[in-house]
């Protein structure tokens, strides 16, 4: 069963979504920089050379911004319990949102199915710090936002209402590549009709960058040297990545948008196929690669694109001789596989690694185009790159052509054996309708919990209306059915009528500046238009709609409506941490 990939929600460093990711990765952008004050005092902990007791070798990693921000009222949280909340829970519910959005699935339509959520996750910093609060400002609070991982996917589950299974997976940084790899299982067994496969990582004591430093695996200049001579280490990364996936039947039954399709996946363990628990295994890896394919039903020689491991550690050997050993046999001599690492972007993501990765590549699937691989000036000595059949592109390459649809794959590996691989294909692609009635009224509908948030959502909505931004370049219809039957609609909302998306962007101005609502679009050179029967027949229905009623817009919507990529729901942020004044108070007493 192939399983269709229909919704990303996604925060890495320097990006929010998944538009915003590829235009970062398009750019060539690195997002590694000095650990911020608000997460600990580097200076404290650090010291150049790998080793030294106590220290961390490296000043840096690649952070995400506002982490302590989150929107409780709209999760109906309180303050109290927000506070006590991992900051990798509050993320997973704002990306989880934002995904089913992008999917075009509200709650309403996912309420009491069997979807399964699984996530990815590894660390728990945030129970860390409430640990050395002392155990008097332990509650219930405390145990369900920070102590149980466990939680992390129980949270969405309750959030969204979702019935199928809940499992929070620690696989070490293959974490979330297995958590995809069991929403597939489960979506291919029929134990779950969708599911949301995640993965989060938040970087907030210096702990672990400290034991890396021990052993050597911190890069001292902050950079993920994936197959390069200088490679020296990782840089510690925080992201949270979300997808929403569906059988592809179901998918293109329900009208769903398919960014890219899954073929196969597979999971393996070293065992003790090398000295050490932790040391890298070719044998391990080619295994989890090669059933992974079998499992697609692809032969090597088709890959045309993989995103590995890729850290800039000893592990980029042992990774690129064991995909070199699968992808060599019958591949064209002329056609290289491209083989890139997100990591030289955003650095090593840990928990949340694999999916960053696998929404990469989605991303590469849709647009055609494999980005630059960062930080690649000398490929690496102990390589015999001329007998290897793979290229690290240090520019942008073409990926898929007109008559064959690309093929890309996604691997990881955990500091505990275990590999993981995905196996993903482009989408079919779709025809483009333009609308069959020119100067057709359609209505609009925006929505939020509350009034200021329906003010944040208009000013957005209006900012995708200007030249060159996404909204502008959707039909009027397809916009018009993304809001009215693909989104949420909250208690606070407006609707407009419009025949154009000037006058849609007239009416949104007109309601910013405290216009009535519902009397959009009849200005003097509307007249004819506003006694138009449609236009009329859905004003009436907009009216019911503000009004708090349930509508339905099918039968006075142009057929042939499809989901389009819109603004995401503008966030209401309120800063919500552990009381760090007493943190400092029980720190100095002890």
């Amino acid at each position: 069963m192939k399983i269709a990939v229909v919704g990303i929600g996604c925060r890495f460093p320097g990006a929010q979504g998944p538009d915003e990711f590829w235009q970062l990765l398009r750019e060539g952008k690195d997002m590694t920089r000095e650990v911020p004050a608000d997460r600990f005092n580097v200076e404290a902990v650090y010291a150049p050379e790998s080793g030294t007791p106590g220290k961390t070798a490296s000043r840096k990693g690649a952070f995400i911004d506002q982490i302590d921000k989150f929107d409780a009222e709209f999760f109906q949280v309180s303050a109290k319990e927000a506070a006590k909340m991992d900051p990798q829970q509050r993320l997973l519910l704002m990306s989880a949102w934002d995904a089913l959005e992008d999917a075009g699935q509200p709650p309403s339509r996912v309420a009491g199915s069997r979807t399964s959520v699984f996530v990815g996750m590894m660390n728990a910093d945030y129970w860390d710090l409430q640990h050395r609060n002392g155990i008097a400002d332990m509650d219930l609070y405390s145990f369900t936002g920070m102590h149980q991982r466990s939680l992390a996917s129980g949270r969405l589950s309750y959030a969204f209402d979702l019935r199928g299974p809940s499992v929070t997976i620690d696989a070490a940084c293959a974490s979330s590549l297995v958590a995809i790899h069991l929403a597939c299982k489960s979506l291919r067994s029929g134990e779950s009709t969708m599911a949301l496969a995640c993965g989060v990582n938040l970087v907030l004591t210096p702990h672990e960058n400290v034991m890396y430093s021990q052993v050597g695996m911190m890069a001292p200049d902050g950079r993920c040297k994936f197959g390069d001579a200088s490679a020296n280490g990782f840089v510690r990364a925080e992201g949270i990545g979300v997808l929403v996936l569906k059988p592809l039947e179901r998918a293109l039954a329900d009208g769903d948008r398919v960014r890219a399709v899954i073929l196969g996946s597979a999971v393996s363990n070293d065992g003790r196929s090398k000295d050490t628990l932790t040391a890298p295994s070719v044998v391990g890896q080619e295994a989890a690669i090669r059933w992974a394919y079998e499992d697609a039903g692809i032969a090597a020689a088709e890959v045309d694109y993989v995103e590995a491991h890729g850290t800039g550690t000893r592990i980029d050997l042992v990774e690129l001789n064991a995909l070199s050993a699968i992808l060599a046999p019958n591949r064209p001599a002329d056609r290289p596989c491209i083989v890139g690492s997100v990591k030289t972007n955003i650095g090593h993501a840990e928990g949340a690694a694999g999916v960053a990765g696998v929404i990469k590549t989605v991303l590469c699937l849709q647009n055609g185009e494999v980005p630059p691989n960062l930080h690649f000036d000398t490929p690496h000595p102990k390589l015999d790159w001329d007998a290897m059949p793979l290229l690290i592109p240090t520019r942008a390459h073409a990926l898929g052509s007109a008559d064959k649809r690309a093929i890309a794959s996604v691997s990881g590996q955990g500091i505990s054996s275990t590999n993981a691989c995905i196996v993903l294909t482009q989408a079919d692609p779709v025809a483009q309708h333009t609308s069959a009635e020119a100067g057709r009224p359609h209505a609009v509908t925006l929505s939020a919990p509350n009034p200021a948030g329906l003010d944040a959502v208009c000013r957005s909505f209006l900012a995708s209306l200007e030249d060159g931004e996404a909204g502008k370049r959707h039909s009027l219809r397809d916009i018009a059915y993304t809001t009215t039957q693909r989104r949420a609609q909250h208690a606070s909302r407006v609707a407009f009528v419009a025949a154009s998306h000037d006058e849609l962007a007239l009416s949104l101005r007109r309601h910013l500046a405290g216009g009535t609502s519902g009397s959009f679009g009849h200005g003097a050179a509307d007249d004819e238009a506003g006694a138009d029967a449609l236009r009329r027949r859905l004003q009436q229905i907009a009216d019911a709609y503000m009004a708090g009623n349930e509508v339905d817009w099918s039968d006075a919507a142009e057929s042939g409506g499809r989901l389009v990529d819109l603004p995401s729901y503008p966030w209401q942020l309120d800063r919500h941490w552990l009381d760090v004044s007493r943190l400092e108070t029980n720190r100095s007493a002890a």
